[in-house]
């Protein structure tokens, strides 16, 4: 999809993107840009765990590539303070030992997070004001201001040797953000009226026709909902939506209502944004949670995390009746201001369930517009291709879906088709003014964390596990005789999610028995090995139990020497 480089000893220098996440999933962004002697890595993100990944807590990039050429590597440059570009950070930083450059509210999100693993007095924090360029090696960069569903959001006007590079962020186009700051369409204007090289652009939300509604447009259905309110009103949304709660702390104080906060992170972040003199409300207007039965239902409004339905989440908890403080039942609301992110369906629709079995009404999407996307529709994103007039056109942030919607709607827009590269992670790009290609692939793909345990659990592992829970496991015990290589004891048989042994008694003698027979069928020559006992008396009980069963436990023989 691409022109060969035309290469001449007269050519400008080679820039190389290498996209680590963030390409052909949503989530776990980050990519490394090089030029030269130098190169920057944009944004450190991580991925929630899925279906497929049973027992893990979140997933961060495979950084091989970015350990060869550390020598390189300036800083790590954040666009803004989602999870999804700072979470991998902790996990990451130390195989790195760069500074973290972003802005004040970025870099507070950031500094909490680091806390928390001790590494917050460790990694240098360089704070980038807008429009104040920060050199790093041949590299410049620019802060821009872009709106999103978070404060103090932005793109990147990055100056290299080989040309200039614009990176998007994650960017809507909202004309009337809460904070009053819009989108720098002039910045990005003239950026691509000195020439722009290449633009990175984000594709979330490309099959959406038109322009994303603006923030203002849920004022009318959060005034009307908290005025009419007969009880309680929780609002669940994403700790991070930071344009979200000063949306709902406005109008919480305008009715005259008390706020109060669920969840640790949706805590810490109101807090963050206070001190930072982004959010400015009356220290009455947010109350302690343990105040919480002492203030009139109707007056009571809760900012709570879980709006995926996570089963520990302040949110979860409430549906449940398991919170400790805070109790719905009849007049009370919930109000969902949050996108359902794909693959949370099941659990988002069961927690919307419990709620619905205490009579308590559950206002979402898109029955109300009651939650407004942060990322571009297709209208926008046709106006920052034709703001910036890039030579070389990448999509970023998206399924592969979204990437090739993003690279048809780029050559509507007369980019010429092989100058718009829809790459996955891991596959490099190489261009400069003279031409662009595919230029082969680096070292990409999914890191797990486990508790304190960070790429110690391989795709053999979770294959296992999702064995064990379809399933389950059987564990066959012999004694043998060191001398004798007879059966000295056994065999006893253990089930997990096989069958319940106690009630499937004629079962468990029958496994026994197989089990035996396959032991006692083998030479004496063979008893001596563990290994091959073992894989006869597992080739014989799987045999057994799928003709009986028609069923695939996985199992472990163990053989006792005595």
């Amino acid at each position: 999809m691409g022109s060969a480089l035309r290469c001449t000893v007269t050519s400008k220098p080679l820039l190389r993107i290498v996209p680590l996440g963030g390409l052909g999933e949503v989530g776990m962004n980050m990519m490394a840009l090089e030029c030269g002697g130098d190169a920057i890595v944009i944004d450190c993100g991580q991925r929630m765990p899925e279906e497929d990944t049973p027992g893990i807590d979140l997933i961060v990039p495979d950084i091989t590539h970015l350990r060869e050429i550390r020598s390189k590597i300036r800083a790590i440059v954040l666009t803004h303070g989602h999870e999804d570009h700072i979470g991998a950070l902790p996990y990451l930083w130390p195989d790195l030992e760069v500074p973290v450059c972003g802005r004040r509210l970025t870099l507070a999100l950031v500094r909490e997070k680091l806390r928390e693993f001790g590494l917050d007095r460790r990694v240098p924090l360089q704070e980038v004001k807008l429009g104040e360029p920060v050199t790093l090696g041949r590299l410049c960069i620019t802060y821009v201001h872009v709106t999103h569903s978070i404060s103090q959001s932005s793109a990147l006007i990055i100056e290299t040797p080989a040309g200039v590079v614009v990176h998007s962020g994650d960017y809507k186009i909202d004309d009337n953000p809460p904070d009053g700051e819009r989108t720098d369409r002039e910045a990005l204007a003239r950026a691509g009226a000195r020439g722009v090289l290449l633009l990175l652009a984000d594709s979330t939300n490309v099959d959406r026709p038109g322009r994303t509604p603006s923030e203002a447009a849920l004022v009318p259905a959060f005034e009307r909902l908290l005025a009419e309110a007969k009880g309680s009103t929780i609002v669940g949304c994403f700790a991070s939506a930071t344009h979200r709660h000063r949306l709902v702390l406005d109008i919480a104080q305008s009715l005259g209502k008390r706020v109060f906060l669920a969840g640790l992170s949706m805590t810490k972040n109101i807090r963050i944004q206070r001190e930072l003199g982004l959010l400015r409300v009356p220290d009455e207007l947010i109350l302690d949670v343990a105040d919480y039965r002492g203030t009139p239902p109707q007056r009571r409004v809760v900012l709570a995390t879980g709006s995926q339905g996570e089963p520990l989440s302040a949110l979860s908890r409430i549906a449940l009746d398991e919170h400790r403080q805070i109790t719905l039942g009849e007049d009370d609301q919930v109000i969902l201001s949050a996108r359902i992110i794909p693959g949370n369906e099941r659990s988002i629709f069961r927690m919307i369930n419990h709620f619905f079995r205490r009579d308590v009404a559950v206002h979402h999407e898109p029955a109300e517009l009651v939650h407004t996307s942060g990322h571009a529709y297709r209208e926008e994103m046709r106006e920052l291709i034709n703001l910036v007039r890039p030579r070389y056109l990448v999509p970023v942030h998206g399924e592969m879906r979204h990437l090739i919607a993003h690279r048809r709607l780029a050559i509507e827009e007369g980019i010429p088709a092989d100058r718009v590269f829809v790459l996955e992670d891991g596959q490099i790009l190489e261009c400069n003014g003279d031409g662009a290609r595919r230029a082969g692939d680096a070292p990409a793909g999914r890191v797990f964390v486990d508790g304190l345990g960070v790429g110690d659990i391989s795709e053999v592992v979770l294959r296992d596990r999702k064995h064990l829970a379809q399933d389950g496991m059987a564990v066959v015990i012999l004694a043998v005789d060191r001398q004798t290589r007879d059966l000295a004891g056994g065999p006893d048989f253990i089930s997990r999610g096989f069958v319940q042994c106690d009630l499937n008694e004629e079962v468990i003698s029958d496994l026994k028995e197989v089990a035996r027979r396959a032991f006692e069928a083998l030479p004496r020559e063979a008893r001596e090995e563990a290994p091959v006992v073992e894989e006869e008396i597992r080739r014989a009980l799987r045999r057994s139990i799928k003709k009986r069963f028609d069923r695939r436990p996985m199992i472990l023989p163990v053989v006792m020497e005595v």
